[in-house]
């Protein structure tokens, strides 16, 4: 392991690979800003999953995306190694200085040994060939969390690039076709910027879920409060059924853009919002993104590694002893009592005194 920090200036080309979800490489973003102000004269490339390419798209610091899809392994072994081979073809002509690898994923040990850059940084594993693939390997704390955005940083302070703090924010870009979209259907709906609450209610993990009818409630309230509400939701079939439910149960007048929109979208109508609420999910860092204050909820997973990143927020938690377990719900069921016995007014409370603020 080289202990040295790496040669900033001689940098052309860098490429930071993170392959995880959407919220996790929205976290990413200020690697890129940072990367982009301690060397200016390199381009800055990513590698994400394909259904994550709309978290860097438009990132000004970000000069390509490569992306691998996760379809590959379904469309048969010889169309996988040709998209394989395609895509190591296509590195491998940008000729990387450094590589910066965000998750303990083998592809990344993978390709810093066959890109050969000058440098590569990863997170540290007790594994030979992990050790052997990177000229830096950075640690995680042993004993108390860190937010991931930190975490990820830490990649760049192993190689001796130390962020500011103005440079930590995140960084997400909608677009004007996107902004276009949603000016369009706000004005169609008859509801003015900044003069909504945005809803996001529903996850692709169960175990992150409110309950429909607390759901529900809280629509009720905040529209007999006087909110606008604007409400959205992914467009696969499951979590159109929950929207569904909770918007039959609420009864209330509640704008719904659920499946309407893609993630670009949403971030034009995070930004256009009072206030979003929701659940752990990318939605909620897509507002924190845009500078939204967010009301989120907090089960099983970790509020200090992945709660809102500098935004005004509230994060309504249980106080269960034992979240964050980090478990898909009670014994691996799905459903989290830590969530589901959250009560309404608590997250109605929260939601009021953040519009409350100064």
């Amino acid at each position: 392991m080289v202990p040295d920090p790496i040669g900033v200036d001689s940098l052309r080309r860098v490429l930071v690979v993170k392959l995880r979800h959407h919220g996790d490489v929205l976290l990413s973003s200020p690697v890129f800003r940072v990367l982009a102000a301690r060397a200016p004269q390199a381009e800055i490339d990513a590698l994400v999953y394909a259904d994550t390419r709309d978290m860097l798209a438009g990132h000004p610091s970000v000069a390509r995306i490569h992306t691998i899809d996760r379809e590959w392994k379904r469309q048969g072994l010889l169309t996988q190694l040709r998209r394989e081979s395609a895509l190591l073809s296509g590195l491998r002509e940008r000729r990387y200085q450094l590589i910066v690898h965000l998750t303990e994923h083998w592809r990344g040990a993978w390709l810093a040994q066959l890109l050969r850059p000058r440098w590569s940084v990863a997170p540290a594993r007790d594994n030979g060939f992990w050790k052997a693939a990177f000229s830096h390997c950075y640690a995680s704390p042993r004993a108390t969390p860190r937010h991931t955005v930190e975490s990820n940083l830490d990649a760049l302070r192993r190689v001796g690039i130390y962020p500011t703090e103005d440079e930590k924010r995140l960084v997400m870009v909608p677009g004007p076709e996107a902004e276009a979209k949603v000016d369009a259907l706000l004005a169609q709906h008859g509801v003015a910027a900044k003069g909504f609450l945005h809803v996001h209610p529903t996850s692709r993990w169960l175990f992150k879920a409110w309950t429909d009818e607390r759901n529900a409630e809280l629509l009720q309230r905040l529209a007999k409060d006087g909110h606008r509400l604007v409400l959205t939701g992914a467009p696969n079939a499951r979590e159109q059924a929950i929207v569904k439910r909770i918007l039959e149960r609420a009864q209330a007048p509640v704008v719904d853009l659920s499946g309407q929109l893609t993630l670009r979208e949403m971030a034009a109508l995070a930004a256009r919002a009072r206030l979003f609420f929701g659940v752990d999910s990318a939605p909620m860092h897509i507002a924190a993104a845009m500078g939204t204050p967010v009301v989120v909820l907090f089960g099983p997973s970790g509020e200090r590694q992945w709660g809102p990143w500098r935004v005004a927020h509230r994060v309504v938690e249980s106080g269960h002893s034992c979240r964050p377990c980090g478990n898909d719900g009670c014994g691996g069921s799905k459903v989290s009592e830590c969530l589901t016995e959250l009560p309404v007014d608590r997250v109605h409370s929260a939601i009021n005194e953040l519009l409350a603020r100064p």
